[in-house]
């Protein structure tokens, strides 16, 4: 496949997981990594990597020309809880690293761009169960307010000017080969790596809070299919529902102590609770399924035992 593809934000959570699974597929060199700090030891010894602000639109055109790039994923963003404490600084980062990327697509630069959304741009007034693709949306957080408005300049630039751009609402992404990265649902991360290190996890949500969740390798999956998908089958150019498995605190609970008896979690909400309570607690993603053939392979409970097996070892 002959695509040179450079992923904006690669240090991050899904960033890490995502350049390697495309150097496996397109080949090392294809796949240009870059961030605003270096990666970790894999992600520099196995291909290229550069230092690049996302906001910074004249040096990301300089590498998409040192690298004849076809394709951006841009994953550079400011998550739920961090970008609450941070507004201006999360909206900044957020929309002008994408309309950069989009205004790139535009001139012809590239021919393909990716963007994730996210379940955050659902809000209190929005169904809570089996959240369907259209629905009301009137997000009550910082990150939420900028990925809608990115739902919307996306579409606003696939319709007017042909852009080829493509994105999914992500649900709670869980993995065990990076540490949390200030989103409200990184407790499902964290909750495992206490599990093993500590056999005890404070959890920052009460224990009833039910959230949609994604293994990272669904959702590495997910997102390397959409963007190979042929293009009449992209239906939605905004964004599309993305959803595997849902679960409360307790529950993920229970299943850890399959695996580690001892176990124990106490329940202490903070700010991120009131996050947490604006958003769907399972979310219908049929269009992805129906248009590009969509299917997640992790439940729960497969999931549990690939993550403490692997952190175990």
């Amino acid at each position: 496949m002959s695509e040179t593809i450079l992923i904006l934000g690669a240090s991050g959570q899904i960033g890490n997981e995502l350049t390697q699974k495309l150097r496996s597929i397109y080949g090392n060199n294809n796949v240009i990594a870059s961030d605003i700090k270096e990666g970790n030891k894999d992600m520099m010894v196995s291909g290229p990597f550069e230092i690049i602000d996302a906001t910074d639109k004249e040096t990301i055109l300089k590498m998409v020309k040192k690298y004849k790039v076809s394709q951006i994923y841009l994953l550079a963003a400011m998550l739920s809880a961090t970008a609450e404490k941070f507004p201006q600084k999360a909206w900044n980062l957020n929309m002008t690293s994408l309309l950069a990327v989009l205004d790139l697509a535009k001139e012809k630069h590239i021919k393909q761009v990716y963007w994730p959304s996210s379940i955050a741009v659902f809000g209190p007034t929005t169904p809570k169960k089996n959240t369907p693709q259209k629905t009301i949306m009137e997000p009550s957080t910082v990150y939420g307010i900028s990925k809608i408005s990115g739902e919307f300049w996306c579409n606003y630039y696939h319709e007017k000017f042909g852009v080829d751009v493509r994105s999914l609402r992500y649900p709670g992404i869980i993995s065990w080969k990076t540490k949390p990265g200030g989103g409200t649902t990184d407790y499902a991360v964290d909750i495992y790596f206490k599990a093993v290190k500590d056999g005890s996890y404070e959890c920052f949500l009460s224990e009833k809070t039910r959230l949609p969740m994604m293994y990272m390798n669904d959702a590495v999956n997910a997102t390397i299919q959409l963007m190979q998908a042929k293009s009449e089958d992209v239906k939605i150019r905004s964004s599309y529902n993305l959803a595997a498995i849902d679960f409360t605190p307790e529950e993920i609970a229970s299943e850890i102590k399959k695996h580690i008896p001892d176990f124990k979690i106490t329940y202490k909400p903070d700010f991120r609770q009131q996050i947490a309570d604006s958003w769907p607690s399972s979310i219908n993603d049929s269009e992805a399924r129906k248009d590009w053939k969509w299917k997640h392979s992790f439940d729960l409970s497969s999931m549990t035992i690939d993550i403490i097996k692997n952190l175990k070892s």
